[in-house]
């Protein structure tokens, strides 16, 4: 099970940004998982909260969107999904084809708490008024 390797690693890139960008607190990750990746979204699930226990992303909620695996016909032109129909073209049943999506593994957001971004403006705010 490689999942393991991919959510650690996940994890890590999330954690280095907030590191970097001086966010305490992540609410939500969004990662979109391609049909054709090769890794199982109900692994990632699975294996998220053992593998961010004890850290700051303890509590984070994981949110997951699968990208159709879709791909163009080289003989027909023809856009359909990969999976769906087996790799094989529904229209000419060609399996010649060109993958246009579903392939990827990416972080597509990182959402930090709203209480976080409220207290940090509060406190600029504060900070500007002094200075004046």
């Amino acid at each position: 099970m490689h999942e393991i390797g991919i959510v650690r690693a996940m994890a890590k890139t999330v954690t280095d940004y907030a590191e970097a960008n001086g966010i305490d607190k992540v609410a939500e990750i969004v990662l979109d998982i391609g049909e054709l990746s090769l890794v199982i979204p109900e692994y990632v699930e699975e294996l998220y909260a053992p593998v961010v226990q004890g850290t700051f992303l303890e509590d984070t909620k994981l949110i997951i969107n699968i990208v159709p695996g879709m791909a163009v016909c080289d003989n027909c032109d023809d856009v359909f999904n990969v999976v769906e129909h087996e790799g094989y073209c529904p229209n000419c049943g060609s399996f010649d084809k060109e993958v246009l999506s579903g392939q990827e593994f990416l972080i597509r957001e990182i959402h930090v708490d709203e209480a976080e971004e409220g207290e940090e403006e509060t406190e600029a705010a504060a900070e500007e008024k002094s200075e004046a």
